[in-house]
């Protein structure tokens, strides 16, 4: 069935339309506004994005079936994990982006979290991928439009796994470029491993804060890591000064996190 048109609405009035059509498919149980517009972030340009939390089975052709323009992906077509699939729309003009949330994954992801546990996903657009907690982090600052879903606070077995799991990986990732790429001269490496490093710090920080992260858009500024955007531009040429800037970017990045010296024997 296509639905009447939902041309001139008002943004409020947009978002409750939206919400509403959304409620209506079959197995959802919640629909949420995340994104920069849940966080107040947003510009008059920015996309809407929602989700729907479901329950069971889910069939994108219900949604497609709504009449909306754009692309339905199907479940699992976005990687298969926790960011599981959705939609690229336009609505009355506006871009909107909808996220399908699995109910039962999402509480399993949220008694993890409470555990201190969770595990790293591969996710495109992210340099540094994702935490399966990502889902729960959602759950913290997403606006509930339709339904009811609970609001976790940042678990405090998190804040002590998640630094050291992220920070973890970007010293490794800083090693690997130091003993592989440097020597190589390979400065396009280089320069992708000082990126991905700076955001995987980045989580670390955030997290031993206990500040939900939902996407990298953000992160460096957030975690006062916008200084590795002058190693990166001054980075030179060559095996020498490729060393020197992974050095300076372990430099910036690690120590906040890293566990005293001990003091010499």
């Amino acid at each position: 069935m296509v639905l009447m048109s939902a041309k001139g609405f008002t943004d409020a009035a947009f978002l409750a339309h939206v919400a509403d059509r959304l409620a209506t498919l079959p197995g959802v149980r919640a629909v949420t506004l995340g994104g920069s517009r849940a966080q107040g972030t947003h510009t008059p340009d920015s996309d809407w994005d929602v989700a729907v939390y479901y329950r069971g089975d889910f069939d994108p052709a219900e949604l497609r079936a709504l009449g909306w323009e754009g692309e339905v992906f199907g479940v699992g077509e976005w990687g298969g994990g926790v960011f599981n699939g959705g939609a690229w729309l336009t609505v009355d003009g506006r871009r909107v982006d909808v996220h399908y949330r699995d109910l039962d994954a999402v509480e399993h992801e949220l008694a993890q979290a409470r555990a201190g546990r969770f595990r790293w996903e591969p996710l495109m657009f992210h340099l540094a991928g994702i935490p399966s907690y990502l889902v729960v982090a959602e759950l913290a600052v997403n606006q509930v439009l339709k339904g009811e879903l609970p609001c976790p606070a940042y678990p405090e077995a998190l804040r002590r796994t998640a630094p050291e799991m992220w920070l973890g990986r970007a010293g490794l990732t800083l090693q690997y470029a130091r003993s592989n790429n440097v020597p190589r001269g390979q400065y396009t490496e280089v320069a992708g491993a000082i990126a991905t490093a700076a955001l995987q710090a980045g989580h670390a920080v955030l997290a031993a804060r206990g500040e939900w992260v939902t996407n990298e858009k953000r992160l460096l500024e957030r975690a006062g890591l916008r200084g590795i955007d002058g190693i990166l531009a001054g980075m030179g040429q060559g095996p020498e000064p490729l060393g020197a800037a992974v050095a300076e970017a372990r430099a910036l990045l690690l120590p906040p996190l890293l566990p005293p010296s001990p003091p010499p024997t």
